[in-house]
């Protein structure tokens, strides 16, 4: 596939995150898709994306990922990012407080016929936690 279908479906997969619309994630996430790096918890698939979007809208309602800079080829799209969001609900056993986080990271997707099958990425989890107060 074309490093334009490549880019098509991760801006899908943004977009399915930033509007909530998490079940766009059936077509855009291949059901044996390995994620290198997933987050704690998280099962595997599109249903493993939509779990760990879902519980942190929840904590996030406005959850925003914002696409700094991309470059892709025919079979990967890398990119870095800025995840923003006002903690109101739940997150790892704590109650919303009402602080807000940003945090960066980078992520490398491979797609095959435009459909993610495997990913590796990192964000910064413990600057998350310190923004929140939830970190020693």
């Amino acid at each position: 596939m074309s490093e334009e279908v490549n880019i098509a479906a991760q801006k899908s997969f943004g977009h399915a995150v930033n509007s909530g619309q998490l079940d766009l994630l059936d077509d855009l996430v291949a059901e044996n898709a390995v994620d290198n790096d997933p987050a704690p918890g998280q099962g595997p698939g599109p249903e493993g994306y939509k779990a760990f979007f879902r519980d942190m809208i929840a904590a996030f309602p406005d959850l925003h990922l914002e696409v700094a800079r991309l470059v892709a080829n025919d079979t990967d799209v890398a990119f870095a990012y800025t995840l923003t969001g006002t903690h109101r609900g739940p997150l790892m056993g704590h109650a919303g407080s009402g602080k807000t986080m940003s945090v960066r990271g980078m992520q490398i997707s491979r797609f095959e016929n435009g459909i993610l099958v495997e990913r590796w990425g990192s964000s910064d989890q413990q600057g998350m936690l310190e923004q929140l107060g939830l970190a020693p």
